[in-house]
């Protein structure tokens, strides 16, 4: 599918007829002196310049809080984008091509085009969760949030953070406070006219509520599970109020767009894949790390660049390195692979694990995250879990290679929020690529534990 932005664009360089048919664009070109040839589609991706990095602060080697967040580019002319008005912003959003960075990668100018809707006299509200950003990079966030709020005619924006996350939550309050004090956000906003405040709620610790409607509820105060939707947030959502759950990262990047352009995040990256974006990389490399990089770039460029290469994300199927070889980091490349971009926190492993633990261990983690309200991850999870530890003790049948993943399907698609397919992608994901290990790793230990 064509989104009408790049249509727009297409149209603009070619300069000539342009007929669309079943989402593409033929261009018909005219050889005369008027033609402007469209540029060359572009192939190679990364290494980001440090003049178009996002997050300066990654590393927490700057003054965080509010004057060394403004020496770097935060808070400026943000007064001026709150005045061109809630269509400019969304413009802006749609063109830049940005999809949300949580994971689901949903455009996020359409996203929020759900809440830009006439009122009905119910506040509307922005939620955000996750962590990286908050600590070193504050400033940016309760600025984001008030330009997307802007975008979407929210009265506040509820930032939602795990309690065991004292510093980043200390942090972030601080920039709140101070961005209060200089009359940033509250009533009149940067002397724009907009009303916006913004409030830290800090939770409980539980994984399930990163899924958005759990995340709704916990913040109400009640159990963190998620519910069936429709109706989705966006109709009744928190306080049963016109509702938006988005990415830390998706907002915090929203006015550096607004500033430096649409069309200036459009050209990094792929089609549908814009943007920059960061990547967390941990496991078995030199020095792991969080770094911003284009997206679209190449999976093995971004591990020998920033964490020195292999010394000798778990919701998503594992890759081999064969794959991991060619692979694009977007959102396109790694569905191509059949796995996924998710967060972008890659897990390496190097030759010396045992895959099949691995993916045990991990599954030990869903099945104690999950909530136990649908039947096929409550009871499939559990079942899994057990059969997975049976192959790392060797006590394993080999038919049990074929069982886990008739669970293992019987759990994808059949539960109301994304944690059970989480679980259920290890073992699809291993199967695919890494089923010879599970049986060999099954007649190894038989032959060796069998009596002579």
């Amino acid at each position: 599918m064509l989104s009408l932005s790049r249509l727009a664009l297409v149209c603009a360089a070619a300069r000539g007829p342009v007929a669309v048919c079943q989402g593409r664009v033929t261009s018909i070109t005219r050889f005369n002196s008027t033609t402007v040839e469209a540029p060359p589609m572009k192939t190679t991706f990364g290494p980001l310049a440090v003049q178009d990095r996002i997050f300066t602060n990654l590393y927490g080697r700057h003054d965080w809080r509010l004057k060394g967040a403004q020496s770097h580019g935060d808070w400026y002319k943000t007064k001026e984008v709150l005045l061109k008005g809630v269509d400019w912003i969304l413009n802006e959003i749609k063109v830049s091509g940005l999809r949300g960075r949580g994971g689901a990668g949903f455009p996020t100018g359409m996203k929020r085009g759900f809440m830009n809707k006439p009122s009905d006299g119910r506040p509307k509200y922005l939620v955000v969760n996750d962590r990286e950003i908050m600590r070193n990079d504050p400033h940016k966030l309760v600025e984001g949030c008030m330009v997307a709020g802007r975008a979407m005619g929210a009265r506040a924006a509820y930032i939602y953070i795990r309690g065991e996350f004292y510093n980043e939550s200390s942090n972030l309050q601080v920039a709140i406070n101070e961005a209060y004090a200089a009359g940033l956000i509250g009533k009149n906003s940067c002397g724009s006219g907009y009303n916006f405040d913004v409030f830290v709620m800090r939770g409980a610790g539980a994984y399930i509520c990163g899924e958005e409607t759990a995340l709704i509820k916990s913040l109400e105060g009640k159990q963190g599970k998620p519910r069936l939707k429709p109706p989705f947030p966006a109709d009744v959502g928190v306080f049963g109020c016109p509702t938006t759950v988005a990415n830390v990262e998706t907002v915090a990047v929203a006015p550096t767009i607004c500033r430096r352009g649409g069309t200036w995040f459009l050209g990094f990256g792929r089609e549908r894949n814009s943007g920059t974006k960061l990547l967390n990389i941990s496991g078995h490399v030199n020095t792991p790390c969080t770094v911003e990089e284009e997206m679209s770039i190449p999976l093995k460029d971004l591990i020998e660049r920033h964490a020195g290469g292999v010394h000798g994300g778990s919701s998503t199927p594992l890759l081999p390195r064969s794959v991991c070889d060619t692979v694009l980091m977007d959102f396109d490349g790694l569905v191509q692979a059949q796995t996924g971009l998710g967060t972008a926190a890659l897990i390496v492993m190097d030759k010396s694990t045992d895959v099949i633990r691995a993916i045990a261990r991990l599954i030990e983690f869903y099945k104690h995250e999950s909530c136990g309200q649908c039947t096929p991850c409550r009871e499939g999870v559990d079942w899994m879990n057990k059969m997975m530890w049976r192959f790392v003790k060797g006590d394993a049948r080999a038919a049990e290679i074929d069982k886990i993943w008739e669970i293992s399907k019987q759990i994808e698609g059949h539960t109301i929020c994304a944690l059970g397919d989480g679980a259920s992608w290890l073992w699809l994901g291993h199967s695919r690529t890494f089923r010879e290990v599970s049986r060999s790793h099954y007649c190894v230990v038989w032959a060796r534990d069998r009596p002579i």
